[in-house]
């Protein structure tokens, strides 16, 4: 779409994330929430909704409601409570879902991305629907029939609903990842999208420029990926403009994101507050939360990504450098251990997004996947600090560490690798150096100093990286003159 229709309007974006927390239990059923079990296998009579069965209530869900919450700079109310949600569908066996509708766990939050702040309306609990498995000859598309697979019907969620405070796609994809970073780092929540244990839906609307009031807004479900959320959202802003351009009018509807045709579409009317005709769950009584609940629960939150960062920034790390490392959560437990242990945050990080990051990036695996100890690269970076081995040849190293387990030193002895500090032995290779390049020689004397990088090279070339880099600098002008 051109930009100067683009620039006419102004997005309004919200979103409302489900995050599965990790219990080892049901909200309400000793079942299982294990993921990829045999289909149907993690049920119970109150999965299944038999009749006479009663819910209870999962305490750990509540500990980690009020956990995320915290985190999110929620207020905790001393009550709450569940209610029906009434819908029919073929994987919600009871035919209505226990939820929070008025009086949620989480209220008034926010989190601050890039120095904008986005409020977070409510977070509340509820439990999970089964799934459908389309089959038949033609695929999902021209399935001939439908299974159910109710492993995850009552899985517990915490649906985290935004304020429509976003304005593009890009605010919408961070906010999301941040999210996904502290759901992951408070231990609540997996974040694996690809296996739907967090979920999006977003709210998209569109109004004229400086207008104060909001447009119609679609609803857009099936994303689950942060480039899928971008693509839906920079698809529906389009549609939406192009509607109103043409002198229609946006509808309120639910619609879904086929990737795989990159475009949204009508799923259905969408429902508000009163069609779901909620009433509270009468099979459980209101939750008391206490303060003391609350304190106990604060005094054990580990530190969030924005903390992190922050710290990282203050030992000398860029921020780019710093969120990179937060980004990967494995990364910057490893991090943080190599730092307890003494290490020099600069060279320590100098390795870690250096060829510790390509390493794992070509491979597509973790930190975690490989047998590289903090404690060994702490021992790597001792000996280049104390002149043991260059920064060179502890680069050429690294990666056999990450592969094998073994220690720097034993690598180190095995191969011959100390560095040479032996000025003499140095000197002796310099003027050798210089011997074999007249031409060059007589360049750098009459004012070309930059061959100086050419010199020095071919000295560590032949001394295959093991020369004190510094040593051979200062050698080497001293025999060029």
């Amino acid at each position: 779409m051109e930009s100067s229709l683009r620039d006419k309007y102004e997005v309004v974006i919200g979103l409302e994330v489900h995050a599965q927390l990790k219990t080892k239990s049901k909200i309400f059923a000793p079942d299982g929430t294990e993921f990829g079990k045999e289909p149907n296998s993690e049920t119970s009579p109150i999965t299944l909704g038999m009749p006479g069965v009663l819910p209870v209530l999962n305490k750990e869900v509540v500990n980690m409601g009020i956990l995320t919450g915290l985190a999110l700079n929620c207020e905790i109310p001393e009550r709450c409570k569940f209610d029906r949600k009434q819908y029919f569908y073929p994987d919600l066996p009871k035919g209505y879902q226990i939820s929070q509708y008025d009086e949620p766990i989480c209220i008034n939050g926010h989190i601050d991305i890039k120095g904008k702040r986005i409020g977070i309306t409510r977070a509340h609990l509820e439990e999970d629907a089964g799934k459908l498995v389309h089959a038949g000859a033609d695929g999902i598309a021209g399935s001939s029939y439908s299974l159910v697979d109710l492993n995850r019907a009552g899985t517990p969620l915490l649906e985290i609903v935004s304020e429509p405070d976003m304005r593009s796609s890009d605010e919408a994809r961070a906010y999301m990842e941040e999210l996904r970073n502290i759901v992951r780092y408070i231990g609540v929540c997996d974040g694996n999208l690809e296996e739907g244990s967090m979920r999006c839906d977003a709210n998209i609307s569109i109004m004229p420029k400086g207008s104060k009031v909001f447009g119609t807004r679609a609803e857009i479900k099936n994303v689950n990926s942060f480039s899928a959320l971008q693509r839906a959202i920079e698809y529906e802003i389009d549609r939406q403009i192009e509607i109103v351009e043409e002198g229609g009018e946006v509808v309120q509807e639910t619609r879904l994101w086929d990737d795989n045709s990159r475009e949204t579409k009508s799923m259905r009317g969408k429902e508000d507050a009163h069609d779901y005709r909620y009433f509270p769950e009468p099979d459980l009584m209101p939750l008391v939360i206490s303060r003391e609940w609350v304190q106990e629960i604060k005094d054990k939150m580990p530190e969030l990504p924005e903390a992190k960062r922050r710290r990282y920034m203050s030992l000398g790390l860029s921020e780019y450098d710093a969120s990179v490392i937060v980004e990967q959560m494995g990364l910057a437990l490893f991090f943080d251990e190599v730092l307890k242990l003494g290490a020099t945050p600069k060279i320590a990080v100098n390795f870690i997004m250096g060829e510790i990051a390509a390493y794992l990036k070509e491979d597509h695996i973790e930190i975690t996947d490989t047998k590289l100890t903090p404690e060994n690269l702490v021992e790597l970076i001792a000996l280049i600090e104390k002149g043991t081995i260059s920064n060179n040849i502890g680069k050429q190293i690294i990666v056999d560490m990450m592969k094998t387990g073994e220690k720097a030193s034993a690598i180190v002895e095995k191969r011959g690798l100390s560095q040479i500090s032996d000025e003499s032995a140095i000197k002796e290779i310099c003027q050798k150096v210089a011997d074999a390049n007249p031409e060059q020689v007589a360049r750098y004397k009459a004012g070309k100093v930059q061959l100086l990088g050419f010199f020095v090279g071919q000295v560590m070339k032949e001394t295959k990286g093991r020369a004190n880099p510094k040593a051979v600098n200062d050698l080497m002008k001293e025999i060029l003159g």
